[in-house]
């Protein structure tokens, strides 16, 4: 296999994991199966020599298992900051931006969000990650993330529906 074969295939696995990630309910599952694919998709990025991509995967990787132990809005914006200094002088066209985008919204969504602002933050990461998928070519990373927005959606929606099931009905 080729080296460009080898990226796609790692792209379908990232698929596969991007896909059990955002179906997850619980927070802490979806952190776990978010690190893993933030791990694979990683090597995905490098073997398209997509660098800025891979570069903001990495940071996502390691901002997702920072996110596990800690909540903080501190380190959330340290993670931002070392995404946007990293990414700034590491992009070399202006769609790099498209990948930094991307983990700036997962890392501001994964450190100071819960449940439904989560996933709704996780929606606009994901139109960023989409754009620049299509750019640099990963098709399993194309898409993965047109089908998260459609699972992201559901999982919204399912959350919403448990949330008001939960609440008292009001006497009309």
């Amino acid at each position: 296999m080729t080296v460009y074969e080898w990226a796609q295939l790692l792209g379908f696995i990232s698929f596969a994991l991007g896909i059990s990630t955002f179906y997850q309910k619980n927070d802490g599952r979806l952190k776990l199966v978010m690190l893993l694919f933030n791990l694979n998709h990683l090597i995905h990025f490098a073997l398209l020599g997509s660098m800025v991509s891979a570069l903001s995967t990495g940071l996502s990787a390691c901002r997702t298992a920072s996110s596990i132990y800690t909540s903080s809005k501190w380190v959330a914006a340290g993670f931002v900051m070392i995404g946007l200094v990293l990414g700034g002088f590491n992009a070399e066209h202006w769609y790099d931006l498209w990948s930094i985008s991307g983990m700036t919204i997962g890392t501001i969504a994964i450190f100071t969000l819960q449940g439904i602002a989560m996933r709704v933050a996780f929606l606009l990461g994901a139109i960023c990650w989409l754009i620049n998928n299509i750019i640099v070519g990963s098709i399993g990373g194309t898409l993965l993330e047109a089908t998260l927005l459609s699972i992201n959606c559901l999982t919204i929606f399912r959350l919403f529906r448990e949330k008001k099931k939960t609440l008292p009905r009001q006497a009309l």
